[in-house]
């Protein structure tokens, strides 16, 4: 079964409410999303980040991306930002799914395996898994390679998608790309 790597939210210019919660987590995720993104390219595993496109909706993945690179916390971007090879699918809502092409998008890849890195555990994670889930698709976390708000939260939200969407849950050195 082919599986895509699925980045969320992860080109982010922190400048939301929640930021200050978040980032001491994101800096701890970090050297794994890295460590996840190197091994799925090496493999040819397809990347596709699914970010948030903040309400600009004139704006694309380039102009995402540069607007973040020129912000406070470009050294949490610069390092996972998107190669010549990932795809990019924008979002307005929580879930990778909602009102996107993502799930037509996997379908013409043949892939039947997602697996899931970036933030926020108890939000965009939970909720992408769980849309993942109802389409038929498995679903991977890399549990050291997502960040979140709330640990207790998060926590939760890992054994919810374990235990109801039959997820598999582990760190990035044991993601398999084959089946």
């Amino acid at each position: 079964m082919k599986c895509a790597v699925i980045v969320i939210d992860m080109i982010n210019a922190y400048d939301h409410p929640d930021a200050e919660r978040l980032l001491p987590a994101v800096r701890n995720a970090l050297p794994s999303i890295v460590k996840l993104l190197e091994r799925a390219r090496a493999a040819k595993v397809p990347v596709i980040y699914v970010n948030d496109n903040f309400g600009e909706w004139r704006s694309h993945h380039g102009e995402i991306l540069e607007r973040v690179q020129s912000g406070p916390h470009a050294e949490l971007v610069y390092p996972i930002r998107p190669d010549g090879e990932s795809l990019f699918v924008v979002k307005a809502r929580h879930s990778i799914f909602y009102e996107t092409p993502l799930a037509y998008l996997l379908g013409q890849l043949g892939i039947g395996r997602v697996i899931l890195c970036g933030q926020v555990t108890e939000q965009c994670v939970l909720y992408s898994a769980l849309d993942a889930h109802v389409r038929c698709l498995e679903v991977t976390v890399a549990d050291d390679a997502v960040a979140h708000i709330h640990a207790d939260l998060a926590d939760a939200a890992l054994r919810m998608m374990q235990r109801n969407m039959n997820a598999q849950i582990c760190p990035v050195e044991h993601v398999a790309f084959a089946p």
